[in-house]
This record gives C-alpha cells, structure tokens and sequence, in this order.
C-alpha cells in the first residue's frame, strides 16, 4: 500500500500541446521580432490557430527536437526555449564572426542581455543568415550530454564555431531569464503577467493560453479517483515544472485541485525560489529529485534540511511518483521511490518501450489505470 501519490502535471493530467505552443511562439518572436533578431519570418503577438501549427512545425522540426530532449531528460519548457533558441544564437554568432570577431569576443566578456540581441540583430540585418530548427538534433547528437549538460554544452558548441572561449549559456544565466520570461509572456498573456510580475509586456497583445488548457482525462472521473485515494489515507501531492499560478488556475477549473495537500505542492516557482538561496545547487528543476523531495517533506519544511536531507528516501517503496518523462523516472529512482509512467505524454503509447527498457515499476494508458495499482 502507498503512503503517498506524487503527481507531474504536464502530461498526466493535463495536455502538453498549448506549453509547447507557447515554447515555440517564444522562440519564434526572439529570433524574428524587431525588438530581438530580427529575422525574416513575419512576427504578431496575437498568431491565428494555423499560424501557430505552422511555427511549431518549423520551431520544433515536426516535433523532433522536443522528443530529442525529453530523451536526454529536458523537461522544463523553459529549458526548451533556452536550448533551441541559444543554438540558433550560437549558430549567429558563428556567421557573424567571419567580419565581427571583436562583437563576439565582445559578447563573451559582457554577456547577454535584451540590448545584446538587438545589436546582434542590427548587424544580421540585410544578411543571407537563417535559422536551421532541424539542425538541433544533428548537433547535440554529437555530443553524449545528459540533463543540463546540455545547456553547458552550447558553450562548447561557440568555441568550436569561433573559437572565443565563455560561459554564457547556462540555467543561470541572463539568456535563460530573457527566454523564461517571454515564455511567461505568451503563456500568461498581457492582464495576468502584468498582475504576477508587476511589469508589462515587452511585446503588448498576448492573450495567453492558461484559460485554453487541455485536460487528458474526464476531471470528474479523475476527481472521483483521487476522492478514493484520500478515503484510503494516501497523501496526494504534486511536482511540476509549471510555475504556481499557471498549475492552481487550471487544476482549479477542473475542479480537482482541492485534493491535493496544500503542503505537498512543489512547482517551478519553488525551484526558482530555491536556486536563488543556493545558486551552487542549480539546476534544480527535473530530473533533480528536488521537487519531489520538497512535497514528500511538506511546503513547510526549512530549505536547509530540503537541502541536506539523506535520499534515497529509507521509505521509498511507499511513495509514488505519477510522471509522463524520462525526466520524472529520473528522479523517482535518485529519491529510491517506486514510479508509473503515463503514455499520454507528447510521444504517446511510443513511450512504452523505453519505460520498459528502463525499468518502470508500472506503465499506463493513462492516469485513471491508478485504480488498478493502489
């Protein structure tokens, strides 16, 4: 018997689809607006449905970049956003070295802000550059980087290209905020990001999708099994890369947030509160095993003993961890707990073969399959 559920979000009960929407407009708008790089493609703030499909077709090369990073155990969107977009930086960078080498050694000392991205798309104006989305794959899989290695890895990818050596992409770096911050933009939208943040959008007219959520399965059958489950005495908790307005708003509308202890809720907003205390500990989003540890503890639990707390876990065959991604199998077996994968993440029922090859405890259709297990 269980003690305790912990459940992801993103693909488990509620669809991916409009975060990976969002990760692509994100990339889309810094490489073609006029206020970053200014690229060749056309740019609005308010996309039609079809315009969308097609960003996210050309953003994420048929999906093939997404997969590729769930692969090596990526999770966050805003991870996505940094990795492809800073290849495609990196990637100009390059072009522009030939005739600028001062601009990029330049970069490399001063670092990399919004005024930085404007500079770099001044000089790429007029010029034959392109972005090449497919060719993510290609590069990263000449390397055996892992998790973040792979955002450290673009630092080796610009001294092969120009031979300036510099740290300028990592989990926290100023790029990485830049690319966090216009993915809130889009997510959010223009009222609620001005609401959470204080600040307006840099770019005026998203609407935000956080209202066009999709839920995988029927709420009232989902809130029915989790009903069961508290009768049964299991504590019910979340983990998720979503920040914390953008997991309450719609679990809340699907009217099953209620079941979940208030304590045992940890999200993005938690790992970025966390990394700004203990910076030399980052990353420490999925697949570090931090936010599960921090709802197994409870919300009120000192950061310091969150921190320095023994896993794996002596009661770990008593937990359950309710993921879709390499990423959460990850850290279900760093915390010593027991994991069931759903199938109803962005690969579908193509994701059962290397759950299986991986050792997943259990593997379901969907979340609902629970009942079979607890």
């Amino acid at each position: 018997m269980f003690t305790m559920i912990l459940f992801d979000v993103d693909g488990v009960m509620l669809s991916e689809e409009r975060y990976f929407d969002a990760s692509a407009l994100t990339v889309h708008e810094l490489i073609n607006s006029p206020q970053y790089l200014r690229g060749r493609d056309e740019f609005s703030p308010q996309p039609q449905e079809e315009e969308i499909r097609r960003i996210r077709k050309e953003v994420f090369a048929d999906d093939k970049v997404l997969n590729f990073m769930k692969s090596r155990g990526i999770n966050a969107n805003w991870d996505m956003v940094f990795l492809q977009f800073s290849y495609q930086f990196v990637r100009a960078l390059s072009f522009l070295h030939k005739k600028h080498a001062g601009l990029v050694e330049r970069i490399a000392q001063e670092g990399i802000s919004r005024d930085t991205l404007r500079q770099v798309g001044e000089y790429l104006e007029g010029s034959d550059f392109a972005p090449d989305y497919a060719g993510f794959v290609q590069t990263f899989q000449a390397s055996t980087a892992q998790k973040h290695e792979l955002l450290l890895y673009l630092n080796t990818l610009l001294t092969q290209e120009t031979g300036v050596s510099a740290e300028l992409f990592s989990r926290n770096s100023s790029l990485w905020v830049i690319c966090q911050e216009t993915f809130q933009e889009w997510y959010v939208g223009d009222e609620l990001y001005e609401k959470t943040t204080g600040e307006k959008t840099r770019q005026p007219g998203k609407r935000g999708f956080l209202k066009d959520e999709i839920a995988i399965v029927n709420p009232q059958a989902f809130a029915a099994m989790l009903a069961e489950l508290k009768d049964k005495g299991v504590e019910l908790g979340i983990a998720t890369g979503r920040p914390t307005l953008e997991t309450h708003v719609p679990l809340e509308e699907m009217g099953v947030f209620s079941y979940f202890n208030p304590r045992r809720v940890s999200t993005a907003s938690d790992v970025l509160a966390a990394e700004e205390q203990y910076p030399e500990r980052a990353p420490l989003s999925k697949p570090q095993p931090f936010q599960y540890l921090r709802s197994f503890l409870g919300a009120d639990t000192p950061l310091a003993e969150i921190m320095n707390y023994e896993i794996p876990l002596k009661n770990g065959d008593e937990i359950l961890i309710v993921g879709d991604s390499v990423a959460d199998f990850l850290a279900a077996r760093s915390l010593g707990c027991k994991f069931a994968a759903t199938l109803t993440g962005l690969t579908g029922q193509e994701a059962r073969a290397k759950f299986e090859e991986l050792g997943a405890d259990y593997i379901l259709n969907d979340v609902l399959e629970l009942k079979q297990i607890v």
